[in-house]
This record gives structure tokens, sequence and C-alpha cells, in this order.
């Protein structure tokens, strides 16, 4: 049996599924540290995100504590593959356009990228960037412009970066004014949120 829910929790979790995104996804690609791993959850939480891929080939998928940033976990789904293969057939069936972060002489700036669409966005190994079998499958790559001396940021930041620019694209279209998903789907979501 269900425990009591205040009607004021009740009412945060019906407003965060009504802006919940369903077809804007962040792929982590073998990322190992798992204070990465966890900040990346609590910014995909923050914006909206309903689901994020854990493509772990040649890194262990890291233990996630239950510090607050970890407890993201509870809100965003996971789904896992081992498979490269496998993972974008799945995006491919879903019309999907899937980007790889990285800095090749073909990568475009992020602000370049049409976020309205169903999109996936392959965030690289902060070490070793992106695994092979993708950077041959995945031929758009996106990279975040910056100012200064450093070229590059830490791939938690990175993936809030890429997720704010998603959302101020998605909010501009007006796709955060209507939930994404049907009334039975939310009504299941609720019940199951009020479990967690």
């Amino acid at each position: 049996m269900r425990g009591f829910i205040t009607p004021e929790r009740a009412e945060r979790i019906r407003s965060v599924l009504a802006r919940r995104q369903r077809d804007f996804t962040l792929v982590m690609d073998n990322i190992w540290d798992p204070h990465n791993v966890s900040a990346i959850l609590r910014s995909c939480d923050a914006f909206g995100l309903h689901r994020v891929h854990l493509y772990y080939t040649t890194e262990k998928w890291p233990e996630l504590g239950k510090k607050s940033s970890a407890s993201a976990k509870k809100w965003v789904e996971r789904a896992c593959h081992d498979s490269s293969a496998g993972m974008l057939a799945e995006f491919s069936a879903g019309g999907y356009q899937v980007i790889r972060t990285g800095f090749s002489g073909t990568a475009r700036p992020l602000y370049d990228f049409d976020f309205t669409r169903p999109t996936a966005v392959i965030l690289s190994n902060e070490h070793r960037g992106a695994s092979p079998e993708l950077v041959e499958a995945v031929a758009q790559e996106l990279y975040i412009p910056m100012q200064g001396m450093v070229q590059s940021l830490n791939v938690s930041v990175a993936a809030a970066v890429i997720l704010y620019e998603a959302f101020s694209q998605r909010r501009r279209a007006g796709l955060l004014d209507a939930p994404a998903f049907t009334s039975e789907e939310l009504a299941a979501l609720e019940a199951e949120w009020s479990d967690r």
C-alpha cells in the first residue's frame, strides 16, 4: 500500500511531470567519474529530461552515493546499453538526430543545432573522448564555443550548457507548454513517483 503523500508534494510531482521532455536525451559514453555522473543526472532532472542512456563498454558503471546530487537518479530514468548498434537503431527508429561532442575539424558550434527536433547528444569519456564505434557511426559533432584560454569544460559542466541551450530552444518553440505524455502515461508516472 502506498504511503501518505501530502497535497503539496502531489502537486509538485504533477507539475514536474507535465514538463518532462521525452524526445531529448543524453548518452553517457563510458563516463567514469561518479561525481560527474551524479552532476549530469542532477542537470538532467533540472532541465526536464525523462530518460538518459548509459553506454558502458570499457568502464564500469560508477557507484552513486546518496548525496543531494546523486538523489536525482531516482527522478531520471536510465536505459543501459552495451551495443552501439542496438542503441543507435533505437534512436533511428524514434526519428532522433544523434550528435556527439568533440573537437574535430567538422565539429559545429552548439547553437548551430536544432534541438527542437528529437535529439540524443552523446557525452564523450573524460579522458579518451568518444568511443571509436560511436565516432564511426555518428557523423554529427558539436563543440561549445569558449572565449578563454582553456578550450574544454568538465563533462558535467558541458552537459549543463548543452541542456540549457536545448531547454531555451524548446521553451521558445512552445514545446514546454503542454505535457509530452498522454494523460494515462502521466497518471501512471505520478503513481510511480509517489512511491519514491
